[in-house]
C-alpha cells in the first residue's frame, strides 16, 4: 500500500466532527478500497464553533486557515468552514496555489466563485471536489459529472433544503401555520436561531447554482436564480393542493430552453402521484432528466454530519486513487457563458388565491384583469366567506371569501400583472397568492 494521504482540516463543527469520527471507524476499510490510509494530520478550528463530542487533542493545532492551506504536510486541504468569501475563500485559494487538493462544503463560495476556483485548481494539477455541497449525502454531483456524461440532460431539479421541506411537511400533516412550525424546527435544531437563508430559498439557490453549472456545462450565475421562500405558504394553500391532488414543495429548478437556462427557487405545487411529492420531513430530492437515460432520482439526507461527512470522504477516496477530474466536468476554459432564458409560457399554469370582498363587481373586475393579461382560467373554486378578523374594518365591504383559481399556460409577467391590477382596483383585502404547478 502506498503513503497514506496526508489531510488539513479547517472546522471541525458538525461536519467536519462526523469526518473524524467516520475516518476513525472506517480507516481500514476506507484504506482497502482506497489503495491508502486518509489521515487527518492536523486541524484548524474555532474553539466555541467546535465539535464538543470530538477529541482532537491527538492533532497537531494549526494557527490559522490559511497556513494549515500552505503547510507543507498535508497533501489535501478540506474546508469545512463555510462562507462565500473572507477566510474560507482565501484559504481555498491559498490551497490551490500551493498545490494542494481542496475537498468543500461550501456551497456558498462556490456558487459566486467556482468558475474562478475551478480554472486556479486546474492550473495547478489538482482537484477542486464538492460533492458535500449539495444534497449532503447524496452523490448527486459525481451523477452529473461522471455516470451523466453521455447524456444530453434537459434539466435537473428538487428538494434541496431540508428545513422547507420539514416545515411543509409537518404544515401538510398537522395543519398548523408556518409560524407555529418554524418554532417547532428551531427547538428540535432543523432550523437556525435566525432561519432566513433557509426558509428564504438562499441554500437551496447556491445548491442550485452548482447543479446547473454540473448539468449545462456553463459558468456559475448565483445572481441569475430567481428566488421566492416559503414564509407565504397558509394552511389555506397546503389544504387546497391537497383537494386538488397536489403537495406543496421548495422546489430549485433548472432547466435549458431555446433562449438559454432558466433557474428558479419557489414553491411549487407538484402532483402526488410523483416521486418526489413522497419525500417528506428533512430528506432531499434530486432529478435529472437526460435524452437517453430517462429521469433519474436520488433521495437521501441532504444534511447532517454523518452524512455530509459520507460525501467529504467519497471526495478524499477519489482522491487517494488519483481521480483528479474537472470540478465542473468539463475544463474551466471551456465553461460557456450563463445566458438566461427569456420568459416564456411556464406549461404547468399558476394556482392564485384571493380573499376577495363579496359584493357586486368585484368577480366581474376580477375576471377582467385575467383577460387583459390574456390568462386563461382552467378551474375556479369559491369558498364559503370567512368570519370576521379582529382589527379590520370591513364595513360596507363584506366580509372576504377565499377564491382559488387554476390558469392554463401563461407568463409569470402576466399573472403578476393581472394580480397587482387587482390588488390596485380595491377587491382583495390581503395579497394574492401565486403558487407554480410544475409538470413531472
Amino acid at each position: 500500500m502506498s503513503n497514506g494521504l496526508r489531510v488539513g482540516l479547517a472546522g471541525v463543527g458538525t461536519v467536519g466532527g462526523g469526518l473524524l469520527q467516520l475516518l476513525a471507524a472506517h480507516g481500514d476499510s476506507i484504506a482497502a478500497r482506497a489503495g491508502r490510509r486518509i489521515d487527518v494530520v492536523a486541524v484548524s478550528t474555532l474553539e466555541h464553533r467546535r465539535n464538543p463530542n470530538v477529541d482532537i487533542s491527538g492533532f497537531r493545532r494549526a494557527q490559522d486557515p490559511v497556513s494549515l492551506a500552505q503547510d507543507p504536510d498535508i497533501d489535501v486541504f478540506v474546508e469545512l468552514m463555510g462562507g462565500e468569501g473572507g477566510v474560507a475563500k482565501d484559504s481555498v485559494e491559498a490551497a490551490l496555489r500551493a498545490g494542494k487538493h481542496v475537498v468543500t462544503a461550501n456551497k456558498a463560495m462556490l456558487a459566486h466563485h467556482g468558475a474562478s476556483l475551478a480554472a486556479l485548481a486546474e492550473k495547478s494539477g489538482v482537484a477542486l471536489n464538492f460533492e458535500a455541497a449539495v444534497a449532503g449525502g447524496i452523490p448527486i454531483v459525481k451523477t452529473i459529472r461522471e455516470s451523466l456524461q453521455g447524456n444530453d440532460i434537459s434539466r435537473v431539479y428538487g428538494i434541496l433544503n431540508g428545513t422547507c421541506n420539514y416545515i411543509l411537511t409537518r404544515m401538510e400533516r398537522d395543519g398548523k401555520s408556518f409560524g407555529d412550525v418554524l418554532k417547532e424546527a428551531q427547538a428540535q435544531g432543523y432550523a437556525e436561531a435566525d432561519p432566513t437563508f433557509d426558509i428564504g430559498g438562499f441554500d437551496t439557490a447556491h445548491k442550485l447554482t452548482l447543479l446547473t453549472s454540473l448539468a449545462f456545462g456553463t459558468r456559475t450565475s448565483f445572481e441569475s436564480v430567481y428566488i421566492e421562500g416559503i414564509e407565504s405558504i397558509t394552511p389555506a394553500d397546503i389544504e387546497a393542493a391537497d383537494e386538488l391532488g397536489y403537495r406543496i414543495k421548495l422546489l430549485g429548478v433548472a432547466l435549458r430552453t431555446e433562449s438559454g437556462i432558466e433557474q428558479r427557487v419557489h414553491p411549487t405545487m407538484v402532483p402526488k402521484h410523483t416521486a418526489i411529492a413522497e419525500v417528506e420531513g428533512v430528506l432531499n430530492c434530486v432529478a435529472v432528466d437526460g435524452d437517453f437515460v430517462g429521469e433519474v432520482v436520488l433521495v437521501g439526507r441532504g444534511a447532517g454530519g454523518p452524512a455530509t461527512a459520507s460525501a467529504v470522504t467519497s471526495d478524499l477516496i477519489d482522491i487517494a486513487r488519483g481521480n483528479i477530474l474537472p470540478p465542473f466536468g468539463v475544463a474551466a476554459k471551456h465553461l460557456r457563458p450563463y445566458k438566461k432564458a427569456e420568459m416564456r409560457a411556464h406549461e404547468g399554469g399558476y394556482y392564485i388565491r384571493l380573499s376577495v370582498y363579496d359584493r357586486t363587481g368585484a368577480f366581474a373586475a376580477i375576471a377582467s384583469r385575467m383577460a387583459e393579461q390574456g390568462i386563461s382560467i382552467e378551474s375556479i373554486v369559491q369558498r364559503r366567506a370567512t368570519a370576521e378578523l379582529p382589527g379590520i374594518n370591513r364595513r360596507n365591504q363584506g366580509i372576504p371569501a377565499a377564491v382559488v383559481m387554476i390558469t392554463h399556460q401563461t407568463t409569470e409577467a402576466a399573472v403578476r400583472k393581472a394580480l397587482a391590477g387587482i390588488e390596485r382596483d380595491g377587491h382583495v383585502d390581503a395579497k394574492p397568492q401565486m403558487i407554480r404547478i410544475e409538470k413531472l
